[in-house]
């Protein structure tokens, strides 16, 4: 049977949101194609007719999962002051629940460990998306020059990430509970901290 080619992108579109859950949940060697497909709800020999290689659907769906991961940063903070996105991100992030469903949360303490192990190709789409989230947050820091901004950004988008993954290795318990809370206040400090030291040396300076 010939499938449309809208009910062919519907398909390859519900194989990428599946994977794009169970490699953050797995890993990105954690799981097999044979099962990836078995979660879409297809058979293993229709893989190579969405996607080249595996390698290709590992891209794709870490990259679906980082749109998505801005997207819901977009979200939560389209209705706050453009000053105080950064910390909502920050304290959204490094929450509990955020912790507890890393196949819906960020792929960077989900996947990254391996990402840096994978082929030029993959750490390449992997650099790109991570550039773009850098940039979206760069955009939450509206009180400094850009290039001061940005290093803010890779600062508390660093502490966010590296707080998760220490958290995650803790499992649910008195230390990971810890370590979120210090890994919270240490990200909140420092979004907060340097737009309110551009202000001072401005007023200082009139």
């Amino acid at each position: 049977m010939r499938y449309s080619r809208e009910h062919k992108q519907e398909t390859h579109d519900r194989i990428v949101k599946k994977a794009s859950v169970r490699l953050r949940e797995k890993g990105a060697h954690g799981i097999g194609v044979a099962d990836l497909m078995k979660e879409a709800g297809l058979t293993h020999g229709g893989f190579y007719a969405h996607f080249d290689s595996r390698e290709a659907l590992v891209i794709e769906a870490f990259g679906y999962a980082m749109d998505r991961g801005m997207d819901h940063w977009r979200k939560i903070t389209d209705e706050v002051a453009p000053e105080k996105r950064l910390a909502l991100i920050a304290e959204a992030y490094l929450s509990a629940l955020h912790r507890d469903n890393p196949g819906h949360g960020c792929s960077i303490p989900a996947l990254g460990a391996e990402i840096a192990r994978e082929s030029p190709k993959t750490r390449k789409a992997f650099a790109g998306k991570l550039d773009e989230m850098i940039e979206m947050m760069t955009d939450f820091i509206p009180n400094l020059p850009r290039k001061a901004a940005r290093k803010q950004a890779i600062a508390t988008l660093t502490t966010m990430a590296g707080t998760m993954l220490l958290a995650r290795i803790a499992g649910s318990s008195e230390l990971s509970d810890e370590v979120l809370k210090t890994g919270r206040e240490s990200a909140l400090d420092g979004a907060r901290r340097e737009p309110k030291t551009a202000a001072a040396k401005k007023a200082k300076q009139n």
